[in-house]
């Protein structure tokens, strides 16, 4: 089992951060490696959507849906994928250090099939670096 868990401090209001952070169609310009979002289900966000994207980790492209099983709007979000060769749940929460300062935490959880068990540590580094690049690039654009 892999379980990363990341965080960063934003300056910039805690509802300006989820809200963007929260929407899928803003995943390919603060994920580096998520190259795209497509809505599988209508819009707004809420439990059961379903958004297919497609990334590319470790040198392999990668497409999977993730459904939306918890949103509690401004506080949390859960989302989970089945399918694929790493089925993981990511959940980010915001949480106000004060009017204008937010932390926002990043986990991503799973159990990465067709990969041998010894190489779970290694992969966990490397989706802890890549979240924290992530994190960075989400509080430079919020930041601006």
């Amino acid at each position: 089992m892999v379980n990363v868990i990341t965080e960063i401090i934003i300056n910039c209001p805690k509802i300006h951060v989820a809200d963007y952070a929260a929407n899928p169609d803003h995943a390919p310009v603060w994920y580096d490696n998520i190259n795209s979002s497509d809505w599988k289900t209508p819009k707004p966000l809420q439990l059961g959507s379903q958004i297919a994207f497609r990334a590319r980790f470790l040198g392999k492209d990668l497409a999977y849906i993730y459904e939306i099983v918890e949103f509690i709007p401004g506080e949390k979000l859960t989302m989970k994928t089945a399918q694929g060769p790493f089925p993981m749940e990511t959940t980010y929460t915001w949480a106000a250090i004060d009017s204008n300062t937010t932390k926002m935490t990043l986990q991503n959880k799973g159990e990465p099939k067709g990969f041998s068990k010894l190489f779970s540590p290694v992969m966990a580094t490397m989706m802890r670096k890549a979240n924290e690049k992530d994190l960075k690039k989400i509080k430079e654009i919020l930041e601006k």
